[in-house]
């Protein structure tokens, strides 16, 4: 129910490490574990410390996050929750200032033409199983955000009874950016079969 985030600050930022002495309870906890507390190589300050994270701030954003390993094809979601994720997902933010581009980025990262690409960089699990790693997805070709309006509207609108129609709807849009032909949408299309 709780991550205990007993982090060691952002000396550039002028945040503090985290003082155990203020969590009393927490520290009787973690002295528990003493002997392993003090052989970490991974502490910050104190053996109580985490070492740093530089992207620590980023999870406190507006955010789309994506598992490593999915099932569904394109698997990219927008937290708005301050949500933390473990070794085996992923964060993308955008600079301040910039956060409506999410919605952009995410009708692109869930279209048709997206996983078609990634069919063609990576390698799959199975026939059902995508592994969308970090260097492959930093790769991807965005086009540059100009009629992004289109897109954002349509992903907005998404929700659970109209999620097929409205992914329809942005994969038009997506074909549109890259300037495919009906013929290439057909191919994309008959490639990925239903999944």
């Amino acid at each position: 129910m709780w991550l205990i985030n007993t982090h060691n600050g952002i000396k550039e930022k002028g945040i503090l490490p985290v003082n155990i002495e203020e969590f009393p309870a927490i520290k009787a906890h973690l002295d528990s574990f003493g002997d392993k507390l003090k052989k970490r190589t991974d502490k910050g300050n104190t053996p109580y410390n985490l070492r740093n994270c530089a992207y620590m701030e980023d999870f406190s954003k507006q955010k789309i996050v994506w598992a490593e390993l999915a099932r569904t094809g394109n698997a990219f979601v927008l937290d708005s929750s301050k949500f933390m994720v473990g070794n085996t997902a992923y964060i993308l933010t955008t600079p301040k200032g910039r956060e409506q581009d999410l919605m952009y980025l995410l009708g692109i990262l869930n279209s048709r033409i997206i996983l078609y690409y990634m069919n063609l960089i990576c390698s799959r699990l199975d026939e059902t199983g995508w592994r969308w790693l970090r260097q492959f997805v930093e790769i991807l070709p965005i086009p540059q955000i100009n009629s992004a309006n289109a897109i954002r509207e349509v992903v907005a609108k998404i929700t659970l009874e109209n999620q097929k129609e409205m992914s329809e709807e942005i994969n038009k849009h997506v074909a549109s950016l890259y300037g495919l032909t009906p013929e290439e949408i057909d191919f994309i299309s008959e490639q990925l079969g239903t999944f």
